[in-house]
């Protein structure tokens, strides 16, 4: 092969290879160049005789090189001595051939747009009107509804607004009873194994006072002195205890309290205080007025102690007054008998 033929596939080769580079099929560089896909194979293939002359060699050429990214007036000048000369009475000829013409069919023209819309006039007029007809209708039957609603009975209304006060008295009644309800227990004292709660509200129902744990525990219940629970529980082990209305102090013995949960109602005690307290073992809960009982309880103690007392005193000055009595009659009596011997005398 001469050095003429390989310099010729030297370009066919240089473009091909920029097209692929840059990702372009052969349909692809047709669609941006315009230029029929047969005269693109030509041009890779150096077929330059099947091109339509000799001037859209060169023209080709420089339009395939720029589109894929080459300077296409470089490569006419680095291959010009192996191209074609251009022929200007050639581009006149073969320019429709070359060149995909650009399709304008599928372009209506303004023309045949405006017959178009005047065939379609009428029709778009009388759609329009009866549009505004219908909505007039729609309009009106809405205004009349309007009216028809306005003139309610006035006792239709007040027996709604009792309704609705009704519903929102009773509404604020159930708020407030569920307030009343709740039972709130804030922590008094704290050591190392006891833990004390207090509330300063009785229970307003029977309350479950419920055990869990998770591994193994000796766990016992008592309400206001009497022993309701004592046990010792299992793995997954639960046990409740309904707490009556009127308890007021609830003692819990905890044999581990790791593995130890203690709810009561729908409260649960954090009584480890997030495990920072693992020792604890005894949990009282004090509900109601129990300190205020307790004050009273101490208080008759003490009126009941000091009424003791001074009815004991009471007596000790009656037994003393009854002791000088004796005495003095006994001294009387004495007196007499000794007068009485003197007078025998």
């Amino acid at each position: 092969m001469s050095e003429e033929q390989e310099q010729k596939l030297n370009i066919g080769k240089k473009l091909k290879d920029a097209r692929v580079a840059n990702g372009f099929t052969l349909d692809d560089l047709q669609q941006a160049t315009k230029i029929q896909k047969r005269y693109l194979i030509a041009i890779e293939d150096e077929q330059f005789d099947e091109l339509p002359g000799d001037f859209y060699v060169r023209a080709f050429i420089k339009q395939y090189a720029n589109t894929v990214g080459l300077d296409g007036n470089e490569l006419l000048k680095e291959y010009d001595d192996y191209l074609p000369k251009t022929k200007t009475a050639d581009y006149s000829e073969h320019l429709n051939e070359a060149v995909e013409p650009r399709r304008s069919g599928n372009r209506p023209t303004a023309v045949k747009r405006i017959d178009g819309m005047r065939k379609y006039l009428p029709t778009i007029i009388i759609s329009v009107i009866v549009l505004v007809i219908l909505a007039a209708i729609w309009v009106t039957a809405i205004a009349r509804n309007h009216n028809d609603s306005s003139k309610i009975d006035s006792s239709s209304v007040s027996v709604s607004g009792e309704s609705s006060k009704k519903k929102a008295s009773s509404s604020s009644k159930k708020t407030t009873k569920k307030a009343k309800d709740e039972l709130k227990l804030t922590q008094s004292s704290r050591t190392a194994n006891a833990v004390t709660y207090r509330s300063t509200k009785a229970l307003s129902k029977a309350t479950s006072l419920e055990i869990t744990t998770t591994g193994t525990s000796t766990n016992s219940v008592m309400v206001d002195g009497m022993t309701r629970l004592s046990r010792t529980m299992a793995a997954n082990g639960k046990q409740t205890v309904t707490l009556a209305k009127n308890a007021r102090s609830i003692t819990i013995r905890v044999g581990n309290a790791r593995v130890a949960k203690i709810k009561i109602g729908n409260q649960t005690l954090d009584f480890t205080d997030n495990n920072r307290y693992p020792a604890t073992r005894v949990v009282t809960i004090l509900l109601g007025n129990e300190t205020a009982s307790s004050s009273s309880s101490s208080s008759s103690t003490v009126s009941s102690t000091q009424r003791t007392n001074n009815n004991q005193s009471n007596v000790t000055t009656q037994t003393s007054r009854t002791q000088g009595a004796t005495t003095q009659r006994n001294n009387g009596t004495a007196q007499q008998t000794t007068t009485q011997q003197s007078t025998r005398q």
